[in-house]
């Protein structure tokens, strides 16, 4: 039968916990205020390049989806809020 155990970590041979360094913060630590807001937007472009744009024919369709679904909502919400007025006029006269 498996016997199910407690894992503990083990530290490295010679190497206790307690002499961890604390971390810098890599590229950040060593830039200043301008070098990081440089590294910020140049982050912001690499992840521009990845996004999969849509293409005219798709960008159309999806906005004419949004438009119409926006208004079968604003159409059941105005009904909605009718009954609701009208069983108030009913019922506080």
């Amino acid at each position: 039968m498996a016997e199910i155990t407690d894992s503990i970590e083990v530290p490295e041979p010679g190497r206790s916990q307690d002499d961890k360094k604390p971390r810098r913060g890599g590229k950040r630590g060593k830039k200043g205020p301008l070098g990081r807001l440089a590294l910020f937007y140049r982050q912001i472009v690499a992840e521009l390049r990845k996004v999969v744009w849509p293409t005219k024919r798709q960008l159309s369709t999806y906005t004419t989806v949004v438009i119409i679904f926006v208004v079968i909502v604003i159409g059941l919400v105005t009904v909605i809020d009718w009954g609701f007025t009208e069983v108030v006029k009913y019922v506080f006269g």
